[in-house]
């Protein structure tokens, strides 16, 4: 089960990017209680089929104060959080299945900036 949230753009560098939140829902077949889920972060401006249009994996938590430790901060710096959050809450207003809504917010709680050396 894949999904989309209203997209934003954003300056990156000189280029302008329309970031999307993709969800991916992944089911283990044995345990239906061990669902996943992927938050992919793609730019519409690339391309509209996926996997052409991948950006990165919304990370977990982004750190701050020094340098990045995934893509996400990579390519976003500064902005990392605010972009997540604004992903994110757009992605739990357009939701109706509550199985997605509750990893949302679980993503939502987990998205606090931790200081890293």
């Amino acid at each position: 089960m894949e999904s989309f949230v209203d997209s934003n753009t954003f300056c990156h560098g000189e280029s302008k990017i329309k970031l999307k939140l993709r969800i991916i829902k992944k089911e283990n077949k044995k345990n239906h209680y061990n669902t996943k889920f992927r938050f992919v972060v793609i730019d519409v401006n690339r391309s509209k089929h996926y996997p052409e249009n991948f950006v990165c994996i919304l990370p977990l938590s982004i750190k701050i104060k020094t340098k990045p430790t995934n893509k996400f901060e990579k390519e976003f710096g500064a902005e990392s959080i605010k972009i997540a959050k604004l992903l994110l809450k757009k992605a739990l207003r357009s939701r109706v299945n509550i199985e997605t809504k509750k990893a949302i917010k679980k993503r939502l709680k987990l998205l606090k900036p931790i200081m890293n050396s």
